[in-house]
């Protein structure tokens, strides 16, 4: 697509109404790229919504300065609106670079309008020229590039006879990794160096010939076609930063050139197919992964999160770390990746409690990730940060208009972070190709810098790896001149068709192996430096040596300085512990103890009931149902013992089997017991309520088998119903979780609180059946025991007991069920609630029922001669009823003998009586 296709003219302007950011306008000679918008689309936009991005472009040989992005935030303002972005022409770049010297931008970027150059010479060198320039609004310099001669006392200078092979290098001086501010320098000394050796390349005379590709792969496009198209020839190609080199390399195989990185770590880098020509001097990041891994099993770490910039040299990386981890055991449970504003993304690690945490950042990033990781608290003693340990000694320290946190604010939240990085600096005090040992070569380089700060110089860490990339190059080259020699070739005949030259450098970087001042330099099959690894960690606001990791021999150098000694490492997740909630033992003894003491009642009452069962007045309550009463309060009061039978007694394997017994014993104790009392209010009612109807119900006859084939219809449908649910759904244990808690003692743990019920898959369903079964019953039972509150009978003498018992137990049934299972995530009240309510109901009907016959039958002393009765007369039912007859008959027979005693009188009486009348109604003479 054109980039005209992406210049807008700019909108009306107007306030935002709903939330969002108005259209802005671009700068003047500039657009805006609307990502994801079409044209149609924008012209009919007025609000872009929140955390939207803008980008400015320029037309032509214009370049922004300023802020390029800009982003909507929630006020409806756009990011950065105190900084101007203006589109301003573009300076030749020549100009920034000065062989043999030094160039000094201000302000630092690229050469815009503005933009002032200073110029200096290095040692043995004098400036011939004026030594500023300042670039004008028509994108020209106002003096012209002045150069550096040699002093003939102080150097000597090359001999006419050599001759010049380019290379052609783009040091990055600003942007993600400003690592050319100290490369760039550490370069151009090994230039010196190497031109000045009489056995190296002794009739050539290597030029750097570099330009600032500020890590930006759209700039380096610009600048490689400058250096592709522009005379001289460049022999080889050195670029720094992964995307720049990515570019640069993936070009380079169509101009035959070589390409060799001194700051290059991405692992897709490594593709001989796609990089046939690369080469570096900086390891892939790779390297890095063998020691995180290494690490990760050293502190028994197998949970792992990572965090990573959107870029290719990071996302291979992280492709590489998890297969790795993978193939060792080691989980990534969080995977979070950002463009440029990584808020949500550290968030969303936080919300997912990593502790262990890979990032995959540049310099610049890692400070606006570890603002948020301020704000988020996702630092300390419960979380370990591994970063990549070629970020500035004071990486955190330095302002940055980006972030709004303080520099105590990133100091904390840094404290005590892993890097891993590459061994640049040779540790040994050996003198190398370049007779220079690794302490006087960073001596020479403090002094190019001019004392300048090494924490604030970009690269000072790879400034190594430049260095050794010079001289690998200029030793290759030297290699190549024989060879070369013999086919009638030289190496000035280099042009970018000629592929037997390149060849010949290739095979002779390939074969590379020197000590350098980064340690013994070797490329692998892929062209990458292989190195050890240096582990440090930030310990007080400074970083300290722990140990080295060597990859090809598997070998772990530990210094044993880490902050963990002796506490250890932290964890790598929240253990979470299961603690089971158990029934307190004192409230289980207690109630155990009224259940029992129930039970015992129960047998007083069952004992009783059956000795005095041939009394009349024991007969007349029906003390079979009476029996079956006390039997089923029996085994409700026994339910309370596996209703409060927990893991703190059994084994979890044994907990379904006392479920079962909770479920059985109190439902057919339910059953029992009040299937009983219901069953004689029933009859009662059915018999002796029907005012039209009493007197024939009186005289009939109350069958007993009527009675107990009631209680046996609500046994069975009790037992088929429970039959029926533990073969479709049987019960079985279930755990409820609740809130985890936080121990204060231990920051790694956490309490999970788990409570185990007896349950089944439709257990509401099932809950509702009974209850809904049972529910009725008692309501019924209600009913019944207020109609029949008025009936006298002596079929069943104590149905107003029944009556009142049904009243209790109905209304602790009707309240308890209710209850318990708003309860039932308490375990102690729930227990409590349903254990006391069997016990009460329990103890209510064997005392209401049973009491009142024993104290009649103490008081009156009724038993002794109705049990006499009973020998005498057999059932005391029937024969009651024959008793009564004989009596009767004798009372008859008695009164027939007195009226024919008085028969005779009665008539004289009569006689008399009649005379007297007749007299009284004669007239009166």
């Amino acid at each position: 697509m054109r980039l005209s296709s992406f210049i807008l003219p700019p909108p009306p302007p107007f306030f935002p109404l709903s939330p969002g950011c108005a259209i802005i306008r671009p700068p003047r000679d500039g657009g805006i790229r609307y990502r994801g918008l079409t044209q149609e689309q924008i012209r009919s936009v007025q609000i872009l919504p929140v955390d939207y991005e803008i980008e400015y472009i320029c037309r032509g040989n214009r370049v922004i300065v300023g802020p390029k992005v800009r982003k909507c935030l929630p006020n409806g303002t756009w990011t950065d609106m105190m900084q101007a972005s203006r589109c301003l022409l573009l300076c030749p770049r020549v100009w920034t670079s000065l062989e043999n010297g030094r160039v000094t931008a201000k302000p630092p970027g690229p050469p815009v309008e503005g933009t002032v150059l200073h110029y200096s010479c290095h040692a043995g060198f004098i400036l011939e020229g004026r030594n500023i320039s300042h670039c004008t609004k028509l994108g020209k310099w106002d003096a012209p590039k002045p150069t550096c001669l040699f002093l003939l006392l102080l150097w000597p200078r090359p001999s006419a006879g050599k001759k010049k092979l380019y290379i052609g290098a783009l040091f990055p001086m600003s942007g993600g990794w400003p690592g050319g501010q100290a490369c760039m320098p550490s370069a151009q000394m090994a230039l010196d160096l190497v031109n000045n050796r009489s056995d190296i390349l002794p009739d050539y005379e290597l030029e750097l010939i570099h330009y600032d590709s500020m890590c930006d792969p759209g700039e380096a496009t610009k600048l490689l076609y400058d250096l592709l198209y522009t005379e001289p020839i460049k022999i080889v190609l050195m670029p720094g930063c992964s995307g720049v080199s990515t570019l640069v390399a993936e070009a380079a195989r169509m101009w035959n050139l070589i390409v060799l990185s001194y700051g290059s770590s991405s692992p897709a880098l490594s593709n001989r197919q796609r990089f046939p020509t690369f080469f570096r001097t900086h390891p892939s990041a790779t390297l890095h992964n063998p020691t995180r891994v290494k690490l990760f099993k050293k502190w028994k770490w197998t949970r792992i999160a990572t965090i990573q910039q959107t870029t290719e040299v990071f996302t291979s990386t992280l492709d590489d770390l998890e297969q790795r981890v993978k193939e060792a055991g080691i989980e990534i449970s969080v995977r979070q990746s950002f463009l440029t504003d990584p808020a949500v993304a550290v968030k969303n690690l936080k919300r997912q409690d990593a502790r262990i945490i890979v990032g995959l950042f540049y310099e610049t990033e890692a400070r606006k990730v570890f603002c948020e990781v301020f704000k988020e608290k996702l630092y300390g003693k419960k979380h370990v940060w591994f970063l990549i340990g070629w970020y500035a000694d004071n990486w955190f320290k330095i302002k940055d208009p980006a972030i709004n946190c303080t520099v105590e604010n990133m100091t904390e939240a840094v404290e005590g972070h892993v890097t891993t990085e590459i061994v640049m600096l040779n540790p040994e005090t050996v003198r190398g190709v370049s007779n220079m040992t690794s302490q006087e070569f960073l001596a020479a380089l403090m002094s190019r810098l001019g004392g300048k700060n090494p924490e604030e110089t970009g690269g000072f860490q790879e400034a190594p790896l430049a260095y050794d990339a010079v001289w690998a190059l200029a030793l290759a080259l030297n290699k190549t001149v024989a060879p070369l020699k013999a086919k009638g070739r030289r190496l000035e005949d280099f042009n970018y068709n000629n592929h037997d030259i390149t060849s010949e450098i290739y095979r002779a970087l390939n074969t590379s192996s020197f000590e350098g001042v980064s340690g013994q330099v070797v490329f692998d099959a892929q062209g990458s430096r292989m190195a050890m690894t240096l582990i440090e960690q930030l310990q007080g606001g400074s970083y300290k040596k722990i140990g080295y990791y060597d990859s090809s021999q598997g070998n772990l150098s530990w210094f044993g300085n880490d902050v963990w000694i002796g506490a250890g490492p932290p964890a790598d997740r929240t253990v979470v512990i299961d603690e089971y909630r158990y029934l307190s033992q004192k409230l289980f003894a207690a109630v155990s103890v009224f259940a029992g003491l129930g039970i015992l009642l129960g047998i007083v009452c069952l004992t009783f009931n059956i000795y005095n069962g041939n009394v009349r007045y024991i007969q007349n309550s029906q003390p079979y149902l009476n029996n079956m009463t006390a039997v089923g309060c029996m085994m409700a009061l026994a339910a309370v013992f596996p209703l409060g039978i927990d893991g703190h007694h059994i084994q979890k394997s044994q907990f379904p089997v006392v479920c079962q017994f909770r479920l059985w014993l109190l439902g057919l104790g339910f059953s029992l017991a009040y299937g009983s009392m219901f069953t004689k209010i029933w009859w009662v009612h059915t018999l002796f309520t029907k005012k039209d109807e009493k007197k024939e119900k009186k005289k009939q006859h109350l069958e007993p088998w009527k009675l107990y084939a009631t209680v046996g219809v609500l046994l069975a449908i009790d037992f088929l119903s429970l039959m029926i649910w533990q073969i479709v759904d049987p019960l079985h244990i279930t755990k409820e979780k609740f809130t985890k808690e936080a121990p204060k003692e231990d920051l790694d743990v956490l309490i999970q609180p788990l409570l185990e019920h007896c349950s089944s898959k439709k257990m509401n369903t099932w809950l509702g059946v009974v209850y809904g079964y049972k529910g009725l019953l008692l309501l019924l039972g209600i009913f019944l025991a207020y109609e029949t509150k008025s009936v006298s009978t002596e079929k069943i003498n104590d149905h107003r007991a029944v009556g009142m018992a049904i009243y209790n137990v109905a209304v602790l049934c009707l309240i308890t069920a209710p209850v318990t299972m708003i309860l039932s995530s308490q375990q102690d009240a729930s227990f409590a609630f349903a254990s006391l309510a069997i016990v009460f109901s329990a103890y209510i009907t064997l005392v209401v029922l049973f009491v009142p016959k024993m104290r009649r039958l103490i008081t009156r002393g009724e038993w002794q001669s109705e049990q006499q009765d009973t020998l005498k007369t057999g059932s005391s039912t029937n024969n009651n009823d024959e008793e009564k007859s004989r009596q009767l008959e004798r009372e008859n027979r008695e009164l027939q003998k007195i009226i024919q005693e008085l028969r005779p009188s009665l008539k004289r009486s009569l006689s008399c009586r009649d005379s007297i009348r007749m007299e009284t109604r004669l007239p009166r003479g």
